[in-house]
């Protein structure tokens, strides 16, 4: 079929439209729930690292029901820690990062974690795709987190060209529209789990084949 120019603004309204069947990625669902600071975001994110959203999810609510603030956290043994978030991936080493971190804020900052990138990319195992989610759903921060999802995706639509995640920061930044850099990994996330899949994508009910030019698609659905 003919492909008519990317029009990111439209392929991000029709996305939203065809993204509201499915559950809302795990970060952005905890802050409609309420737990929006940038501290309780940057333990989400810590706790999401190579672990579904399915799993993510129950772990946050079960660990912030015990404790939300630094203080609360850093008062916690690292067995009750490690209880707490076990179902997730490498929860033993989460468990320390977690606990360390806690420790930091309360020793620089007291109980409030500021917003700032540099402070985030300071603790240990905090690298800039957490950092940029946290700021962007904590703080509004117009930053842009490439996960694997936000990487595949505008690569297969041609709209940028870039061989990793890190890469394809980068051509987001000097491409996308700058209010578009929080909202493109609320709404590729759940498009590429369901829609826009890694191997045969649903190509026929993708509400922007028209624009995307599929590339590296050698199966669809």
């Amino acid at each position: 079929m003919d492909k008519r120019p990317f029009d990111i603004d439209l392929a991000l309204e029709r996305i939203e439209a065809a993204v509201q069947p499915w559950p809302k990625a795990a970060l952005f669902q905890l802050a409609e729930e309420g737990f929006t600071s940038t501290f309780e975001q940057l333990l989400a994110c810590i706790i999401s690292i190579r672990t579904y959203d399915e799993v993510t999810l129950p772990v946050s609510r079960r660990l912030f029901a015990q404790a939300r603030t630094p203080s609360a956290i850093a008062g916690l043994g690292w067995e009750e820690l490690d209880a707490l978030i076990s179902p997730s991936t490498f929860h033993e080493r989460k468990a320390q990062q977690i606990l360390a971190i806690a420790r930091e804020v309360v020793e620089r900052f007291g109980e409030t974690l500021p917003g700032e990138r540099e402070v985030l990319l300071s603790f240990a195992g905090v690298g800039p795709k957490c950092a940029n989610l946290v700021l962007g759903v904590a703080c509004g921060t117009p930053v842009i987190s490439v996960d694997i999802h936000v990487h595949r995706v505008t690569g297969r639509w041609g709209y940028v060209k870039a061989a990793t995640p890190e890469k394809t920061l980068l051509a987001l930044e000097a491409t996308l529209p700058r209010q578009h850099w929080i909202t493109i990994n609320r709404l590729l996330v759940p498009f590429g789990k369901h829609i826009c899949t890694g191997t045969k994508p649903k190509c026929s009910t993708c509400p922007v084949l028209d624009m995307c030019r599929q590339v590296g698609v050698t199966e669809h659905r």
